[in-house]
């Protein structure tokens, strides 16, 4: 067999690939730090407890989400919104780990926006059959800043549409350290997560940790 046929498919992803108009995907770049980011999601999850949110209409969501930070992101029956403290345990949200908030801020200098200073992060897991469906990131005070998501554990697939709900979404595969950056024209594109594949992570086990940090307030 001629190998020469399928070279293009052997070779690596590009470590930087647009998306779309202010939208960009850092392959990898989170490997380095990622057992420092795993050990501080896993403090902020011990501190705060996942729990799977009810949208306004009382639906559960599939997601199982916690926060940390000045503001978290919480959802019920009164509608979506950010708010300084855990509504299950009536106290702040835990401290924005540094190891979290330095490269939040790095790379999304690296992407084009380097006014970006985090006062959120929402730390989701992801188990397999998870989905996160096609939704706008629009309840931050200032749409001008970006959004920075970072992946951890198993693959997933990315969806990133337009500013449409009826645009079809491209299909992103992400892996372990890959970091997602996007804002500018692309800041409320409709985005969602593929249902999670069965597999298995060596740090991980059964599961993907997304940590998605905003400016909120």
């Amino acid at each position: 067999m001629n190998l020469d046929l399928f070279d293009d498919a052997l070779e690596p992803p590009p470590a930087r690939q647009d998306l779309a108009p202010g939208a960009v995907l850092l392959r990898g770049r989170a490997l380095a730090q990622a057992p420092q980011l795993l050990a501080a999601a896993e403090g902020v999850m011990a501190a705060a407890a996942l729990r799977h949110w009810l949208t306004p209409g009382g639906r559960r969501m599939a997601v199982a989400m916690t926060n940390c930070g000045p503001l978290g992101w919480v959802s019920d029956a009164r509608g979506y919104r950010y708010q300084s403290r855990d509504p299950l345990s009536g106290q702040p949200w835990p401290a924005l780990p540094p190891v979290i908030a330095e490269l939040a801020v790095a790379v999304a200098e690296e992407a084009g926006y380097p006014s970006f200073r985090p006062d959120a992060c929402l730390v989701n897991r992801y188990l397999p059959g998870t989905p996160l469906s096609l939704h706008q990131d629009r309840d931050e005070q200032d749409l001008r800043q970006p959004i920075v998501s970072i992946s951890l554990g198993l693959p997933a697939v990315f969806l990133f549409g337009g500013l449409s709900r009826s645009e079809r979404p491209a299909r992103w595969p992400l892996q372990h350290g890959d970091v997602l950056v996007w804002g500018g024209p692309s800041r409320l594109a409709f985005h969602g997560v593929q249902a999670l594949a069965p597999g298995r992570h060596p740090l991980l086990g059964e599961q993907r940790i997304n940590l998605t940090l905003r400016c909120a307030g």
